[in-house]
C-alpha cells in the first residue's frame, strides 16, 4: 500500500492561526457593524448645533445608549462619521446595530417634532413650551415674541405678534433655528387666511389682527364651542354701537391674576388698556392665543339683537343673553346669587 502523506505540523498550526484570525476579525465585523446596539434607555439622542463627535460619543456613553460604547466608536471612525456630525433629534430603535445607527446620523436622518399648542395664554408660556421642544432656549423665544421689529416685519405689533402662532399641529425639526421657526408660523398664518377667511373679516370691517383678539375673547367666555358664534355676535354688536365691551376675561388679562373666578368691582378698576371695561374697542391684543375654531366662530358669528349676556346660574357653561340692561340685571342676579350659595368669593 501506498504510505499517505502526512500533513506537517507547522502547516497545521498556520491554519489554525488563519482560522483563529479570521474568526477574530469575522466576529469583530460583526459586532461593529450588524450586531445589536442599541438600548432602550433613551427614546431619543439630541445633538445639539456645534457639538463635536466627542461630544456625541460622551453622550451616548453618558444616556447609556448604546451597549458597546467601543464597537460603536470603531464602527463611527470606519464609516467616517467622525466629521460628519449633524444637529437634531434622532429616533432610537431598540436593538438597532451600529450600521444603521451611525448611518441615520450620518445622514442628517432626524426625526421631526410633533409640536402642538393651544391654551396658551403669555407670551412667556409660549417661549416655555418653545424651548422644550426645540433646541433654542426660553430665553431667546421670549426675545423674539418681543421684538417690536420682528414682529413689524409681518405685520403685527409687539402687542399682537402672539396671534401669528395659529394653535394646531405642526412638524418641524428640533434644531430649526428660532428665526426659522417664526417664519414657517408666519407662513402657516398666510395659508390660513385664505380669500374666504379675509372676506369675511373685511365684512365685520376687522383685521385679521382683530378678529384673532376678538377671538381671543370669545375663546375665554365660551366653555362651550357650540356657543361661540352667538357670542362673538354680541361683541360685534357692541362694536358697532360704539359700546364697551366689557368682557371679563379681559379683565382678569389685565390684573394678570389668573386664579380670579368672581370679578369684583375692584377688578374692573384696573387701569390698564387691555380691560375693556374702561378702554373702548379691542384690547391691543389677543389676551390669549385664539383657537381656529373661536377665530371661525368670529367670522362666522351669530346674527341678533343681544348686547349683554351672564353666566347661567345653573353652572353649565352656557350664557343668558340679554338685549336690555333689565333684562341683563335679572339674569346677573341670578348667577351672583348662586355664586353667594356655593361661596364662591373670589
Amino acid at each position: 500500500m501506498e504510505n499517505k502523506k502526512r500533513i506537517p505540523n507547522w502547516l497545521k498550526i498556520i491554519a489554525l492561526l488563519i482560522f483563529i484570525i479570521g474568526g477574530y476579525f469575522g466576529w469583530t465585523a460583526y459586532t461593529t457593524f450588524l450586531a445589536s446596539n442599541v438600548t432602550d434607555n433613551q427614546k431619543y439622542l439630541y445633538i445639539n448645533t456645534g457639538d463635536t463627535y466627542l461630544q456625541v460619543l460622551q453622550k451616548i456613553k453618558d444616556q447609556k445608549i448604546v451597549e458597546d460604547p467601543t464597537s460603536f466608536d470603531r464602527a463611527a471612525k470606519y464609516q467616517n462619521y467622525t466629521e460628519s456630525v449633524k444637529p437634531g433629534r434622532y429616533a432610537l430603535t431598540p436593538g438597532m446595530n451600529n450600521r444603521r445607527f451611525i448611518g441615520n446620523l450620518r445622514g442628517g436622518y432626524q426625526d421631526a417634532v410633533k409640536f402642538r399648542f393651544e391654551n396658551i395664554r403669555l407670551k412667556e408660556n409660549f417661549a416655555g413650551k418653545l424651548a422644550e421642544n426645540f433646541e433654542a432656549d426660553s430665553i431667546t423665544f421670549l426675545k423674539l415674541l418681543n421684538d417690536e421689529n420682528l414682529a413689524k416685519s409681518y405685520g403685527f405689533t409687539k402687542d399682537n405678534f402672539i396671534a401669528m402662532f395659529i394653535p394646531n399641529t405642526y412638524e418641524l425639526y428640533w434644531n430649526t433655528a428660532p428665526e426659522k421657526l417664526f417664519a414657517r408660523f408666519h407662513d402657516e398664518w398666510e395659508k390660513f387666511w385664505t380669500k374666504d377667511r379675509l372676506a369675511k373679516a373685511k365684512a365685520i370691517n376687522l383685521t385679521p389682527q382683530e378678529v384673532s383678539s376678538l377671538a381671543a375673547i370669545v375663546k375665554g367666555e365660551a366653555l362651550h364651542k357650540d356657543e361661540m358664534p352667538a357670542i362673538a355676535g354680541l361683541y360685534l354688536n357692541r362694536l358697532q354701537k360704539g359700546m364697551l365691551l366689557q368682557a371679563d376675561p379681559t379683565v382678569i388679562f389685565a390684573t394678570q391674576d389668573f386664579t380670579i373666578r368672581r370679578v369684583l368691582n375692584k377688578h374692573l378698576r384696573t387701569d390698564n388698556p387691555y380691560n375693556t371695561y374702561i378702554y373702548k374697542g379691542l384690547p391691543p391684543g389677543p389676551i390669549m392665543m385664539p383657537s381656529i375654531v373661536a377665530i371661525d366662530a368670529v367670522l362666522n358669528y351669530k346674527h341678533h339683537d343681544y348686547i349683554y349676556m351672564c353666566a347661567k346660574e345653573d353652572f353649565s357653561g352656557y350664557h343668558a343673553f340679554a338685549t336690555n340692561v333689565a333684562e341683563h340685571q335679572i339674569n346677573a342676579r341670578k348667577f351672583q346669587k348662586a355664586l353667594d350659595e356655593r361661596n364662591i368669593k373670589k
